[in-house]
C-alpha cells in the first residue's frame, strides 16, 4: 500500500491518501474520501480523490461516492472482494455503474512465484472442506461466479436456510410438490392438465423480498428445468433458483390480479436470460456444497480421468447424465451427503452411484420423451398492491 501510495504520487495525482491498521484514524480518511455518504461537512480542498487502503475498509465504512475500485492484490477469499464492492455498491450509491478492476502478476513474475498455482492450490483445498465455486482466472473455463458474486447472484449472498444448503433446486422442488399433493391428492390432475404458457398475477407487497415483476419458469431444449425473476423493466434480480422459488409461495386463496400490461414482454426476457445462461453448469444442480452438485463434478472429473480404461462402464455415464438432468431422491441426497462428508473416494463413490440407479434409488426421472426445444411452462406476475384486486 506505502509502494502505491507513493508512486500515485510521483505520478502527479493529488489529493491521494493510504490507510492501513497503523494509522492513527482510518475512518477520518474513509470521511474525507466519502464525505456526502458519510454526511461529513468536509471542506472541498480538503477532500480526497483517491484512497488506498488494505482490508482495514473492507468493513463497516460508506465509500459510495466512489464508483471505481481497484484490486491491486489477489486474496485468497473471494468474499474479501465482495466486503471490498459491498463499501461502494450500497443504498446511497448515485453512479449508475460501478466498475471493478483487479491486476495479476506479469506472466515473467508468475513464473517465479507461481501465485495462480498456489491460489488454485487453496481454493481446492477450501473446496474439499466447505465447499466453493470460486473462479479467478480467465483458463479456469467460465468467469461467471466471478461476475455473479459481483453482481450479487446466484444465490451466493442470499443466505439460505440451514435445511436448504444441502438439498439442490430440483429435489427441493420436488419435495414442495409431493407435500403438497399428498395434503390435497386432486392438485395433481389439476395441475398437471393445465396448459403450458399458463400464467396468473398475484400482488407483491412492499413487505415482500425483491421488486415487483415476472417470475417464468421455462423447460430449456436440454430438458433441464430453469427459474427467471425479472423486474418491471426487464432487468434480472437474482439468478439463484431458489430465491425465485420462494418469491413464487403464496396460499391457495390469495387473488388474483388483473394481467401486467408488459407480462408477455416481461416473460419473453426472461426467457432470453434463462437462454442465455443454459450453456452453463449451476442452476438446477444446485449450490456447490450441496450432495446433487458435488457428486457430479467428482464422476464427472473421475469419468474424464478414467476415459480409455476397462473401468468407468457406460452405466457411470448414464448415471452422470441423470443426475444432472433429474432431482436426486432424498434418500439419495442423504446417503450421498453422508458418504461425501465420511471422505469416500472417487472409486467408491463411483460403483455407489451406479448401483443406486441400477436399484432406482437414485434419482426421480420423469417418463416424458427429452425436449428438443425450449418451453414456457408458467409464468406468475408480482404486481405492486395499487392495481387492486380482480
Amino acid at each position: 500500500m506505502d509502494y502505491l501510495e507513493e508512486q500515485l504520487k510521483a505520478r502527479g495525482l493529488t489529493a491521494v491518501a493510504g490507510a492501513t491498521g497503523g494509522v492513527a484514524d482510518p475512518t477520518a480518511l474513509a470521511w474525507r474520501f466519502s464525505p456526502r455518504s458519510n454526511r461529513k461537512p468536509i471542506a472541498r480542498n480538503d477532500e480526497l480523490r483517491v484512497l488506498v487502503a488494505t482490508d482495514v475498509l473492507s468493513e463497516g465504512q460508506n465509500l459510495q461516492d466512489c464508483a471505481v475500485i481497484v484490486n491491486y492484490d489477489l486474496p485468497w477469499a473471494i468474499i474479501r472482494l465482495i466486503q471490498r464492492a459491498g463499501r461502494v455498491d450500497r443504498i446511497g450509491q448515485g453512479a449508475e455503474r460501478i466498475l471493478c478492476y483487479s491486476f495479476l502478476p506479469a506472466e515473467g513474475i508468475e513464473q517465479i512465484i507461481n501465485l495462480r498455482g498456489r491460489v488454485r492450490q487453496r481454493l481446492r483445498e477450501n473446496a474439499d472442506v466447505v465447499g466453493a465455486d470460486e473462479t479467478f482466472f480467465e483458463d479456469d473455463g467460465d468467469d461467471r461466479p466471478i461476475l455473479d458474486l459481483y453482481h450479487e447472484k446466484a444465490g451466493v449472498l442470499d443466505g439460505e436456510a440451514d435445511d436448504a444448503t444441502e438439498v439442490d433446486l430440483a429435489s427441493y422442488a420436488y419435495q414442495i410438490w409431493k407435500n403438497a399433493t399428498d395434503n390435497d391428492p386432486a392438485l395433481k390432475k389439476t395441475v398437471e392438465n393445465l396448459p403450458d404458457v399458463v400464467f396468473g398475477t398475484r400482488a407483491h407487497a412492499p413487505a415482500d423480498v425483491g421488486p415487483p415483476g415476472v417470475l417464468v419458469y421455462l423447460r430449456t431444449p436440454d430438458g433441464n428445468d430453469a427459474l427467471a425473476w425479472v423486474d418491471e423493466h426487464g432487468r434480472s434480480i437474482t439468478e439463484s433458483q431458489l430465491a425465485i422459488l420462494r418469491a413464487a409461495a403464496y396460499e391457495p386463496d390469495t387473488p388474483a390480479l388483473p394481467r401486467q400490461e408488459k407480462h408477455h414482454d416481461l416473460v419473453r426476457q426472461g426467457v432470453e436470460q434463462i437462454l442465455a445462461e443454459d450453456s452453463s453448469i449451476g442452476g438446477q444442480l444446485g449450490r456447490p456444497t450441496g450432495a446433487r452438485f458435488r457428486t457430479y463434478e467428482r464422476l464427472k472429473t473421475f469419468a474424464d480421468r478414467e476415459r480409455g480404461k476397462l473401468w468407468a462402464p457406460a452405466d457411470l455415464h448414464r448415471a452422470i447424465d441423470d443426475i444432472y438432468r433429474y432431482p436426486l431422491r432424498q434418500s439419495a441426497v442423504d446417503t450421498l451427503n453422508r458418504q461425501l462428508k465420511a471422505g469416500i473416494t472417487d472409486d467408491a463413490l463411483a460403483n455407489l452411484v451406479v448401483a443406486m440407479r441400477q436399484e432406482d434409488r437414485l434419482s426421480v426421472i420423469e417418463d416424458a420423451e427429452p425436449v428438443r426445444e425450449p418451453r414456457i411452462i408458467c409464468s406468475l406476475g408480482l404486481s405492486p398492491t395499487s392495481v387492486g384486486t380482480a
